[in-house]
């Protein structure tokens, strides 16, 4: 029976002809079009037959990898929306710097808007995202990250959320939800119910909030429900479990530890029922380890879908996996009116960003929004400690600089990329000397050993971590510390705990992400041209007492 009160309240709140579109593209559909709107295939690349590929399936949406040509990638958008009889979600990660759009201005990461720290920025920041996005098809993002950075170790927090504090945490994804959705794209509050607690990588595992209930309300429970009432469109559900509520509920065994993606209990009776959330659940990717080491596919995507999801995300096996939808709909196994709801929240969802509707795209200024981020990196670097009193740099003084590094490391494909900053420092007057690898430092040599480091979050490696061996790649190398001989400094354009690892750094710089502006902006800051940025999103120190030295 159909039944769209549901569209009717927050955060939908539609009015009569959009729900009026709704019930005509819902009554248009059949069965099996109803159950390929609850899947976003994943594209990427420019592959043949892609687009045909698609059109095969009608899936509700995809999530789109960017390339770097805006107007090809805006193209191949325009066309699958052309070709689609219910507009498709368009969906990315607009998270900022190398987690966002390769044709796009290069913005800050999370982490480093959180050590900024005003909201206006954050919001402005968000703004060029979303209207970036928009200008090449994108209408939802799976942003902002509500995780809380506790477990230090973590390579998915890392730079991807704002920082420890829940309340810096509430502040600027209220900020982020009310620019992205004023400017055409649904936000998503993610990754529920609450990671950050757990340093492994539920791409390869199901992590765990550890959290009692109580102290889980008064954190994530107090992040997901403001943001709920601040009119938040979707929520991306995790492979992450939290036990304390599934016993509560009477669960377990290994039950205790079912990721919520595929939990009754987290998305239905948590978050629907107890926080009031009437928008769309989106699964995290359904390829993760974080789900296929609890069940297989294609069963998975059933579990998805009876676990209170309204949306699959990603699938590897399309003709498979929505067969197994369909056998589990015509069973039983999946609940008739459960599916209906979910398909509705969709369409509300469509509805609800006007993509029913005929709209011309925004007139976005590149040059202008290029020029805003570039002066806002410059706010966000953090002289966490400079105990030999190095800075300024002068360039008679620290003339030779000897750079340590391995370079930029890429967070999703992993692949290494060079820094700009030692050509920087060389357009600066600097003789600058790329340390050789498996090589002591020669000392004699150098005013100024300066050690970088970038890596922002990292997908699938497990840790992100001080690896003097990798950096060196020379046994006794990686045990020489130069800062008795000659003046040495470290640079993370990226993960902020690297002082754990070098705990006696005398100079210590956290830059947060790895974008040719953070580089820019902090030569500018090393040379004295602008005042340092002295607060902490989190504890750069990791806890260890000696770091401070």
């Amino acid at each position: 029976m159909y039944d769209d009160s549901l569209l009717k309240h927050p955060p939908f709140s539609l009015d009569d002809e959009a729900l009026s579109w709704v019930k005509d593209t819902f009554e248009s559909l059949n069965a099996r079009e109803r159950i390929t709107q609850l899947f976003c295939f994943r594209s990427d690349g420019d592959r043949p037959g892609e687009f045909e590929h698609l059109m095969s399936f009608k899936p509700g949406g995809i999530i789109r990898i960017m390339g770097t040509d805006r107007d090809k990638e805006r193209g191949r958008i325009d066309a699958l929306q052309q070709a689609s009889d219910v507009p498709m979600l368009i969906s990315a990660d607009l998270e900022g710097s190398r987690m966002s759009l390769n044709y796009g201005t290069p913005v800050p990461n999370p982490l480093a808007l959180a050590a900024i720290d005003d909201l206006e920025t954050t919001a402005e920041v968000s703004k060029i995202l979303a209207r970036e996005g928009q200008d090449t098809g994108i209408n939802w993002s799976y942003t902002p990250v509500l995780d809380i950075n506790h477990a230090w170790r973590s390579p998915i927090v890392a730079t991807r959320g704002f920082g420890s504090d829940p309340d810096c945490i509430l502040r600027h994804s209220l900020a982020q939800i009310e620019a992205f959705q004023a400017n055409g794209v649904a936000a998503t509050i993610k990754h529920w119910p609450g990671e950050g607690y757990d340093d492994r990588d539920q791409h390869l595992m199901t992590t765990i909030n550890p959290l009692p209930i109580e102290e889980w309300h008064r954190t994530f429970g107090r992040l997901y429900k403001e943001c709920i009432d601040a009119g938040a469109l979707s929520v991306m559900s995790a492979h992450i479990a939290f036990p304390a509520y599934a016993e509560q509920s009477g669960e377990t065994g290994a039950e205790l530890y079912r990721p919520a993606s595929i939990s009754r209990h987290l998305n239905l009776s948590l978050l629907r029922g107890e926080l009031g959330f009437n928008g769309v659940i989106v699964s995290d990717a359904s390829e993760m380890a974080g789900i296929t080491s609890f069940v297989p596919s294609p069963q998975s995507k059933v579990e998805i879908l009876k676990g209170g999801c309204d949306m699959i995300l990603m699938t590897s096996d399309p003709e498979a996996e929505i067969s197994a939808v369909e056998h589990a709909s015509k069973t039983g196994e999946l609940n008739a009116k459960e599916l209906d709801m979910s398909l509705l929240r969709l369409l509300g969802l469509k509805a609800k960003l006007g993509l029913h509707q005929s709209k011309p795209s925004p007139v976005v200024d590149y040059a202008a929004h290029k020029a805003q981020a570039k002066a806002i990196h410059h706010r966000a670097p953090t002289l966490v400690k400079d105990t030999q009193n190095l800075l300024p740099l002068d360039r008679l003084k620290h003339k030779r600089i000897t750079i340590v590094t391995s370079g930029i490391i890429e967070p999703l494909q992993g692949k290494s990329l060079e820094f700009i900053f030692p050509n920087l420092l060389r357009d600066e007057g600097f003789d600058v000397t790329m340390q050789p690898k498996a090589e002591p430092i020669d000392t004699d040599e150098a005013d100024l050993v300066l050690y970088l480091l970038g890596e922002e979050t990292l997908l699938t490696r497990g840790h992100i971590f001080l690896d003097w061996a990798r950096l060196t790649e020379n046994f006794r190398a990686s045990m020489q510390r130069t800062w008795h001989h000659v003046p040495t400094a470290m640079i993370s354009f990226g993960y902020p705990y690297f002082l754990y690892g070098a705990p006696r750094m005398p100079t210590y710089i956290n830059a947060y992400a790895t974008m040719d502006d953070m580089q820019h902006a902090v030569l500018d800051l090393m040379l004295g041209r602008r005042e340092w940025n002295t607060s902490s999103p989190i504890d750069p120190f990791a806890g260890a007492p000696d770091a401070r030295y």
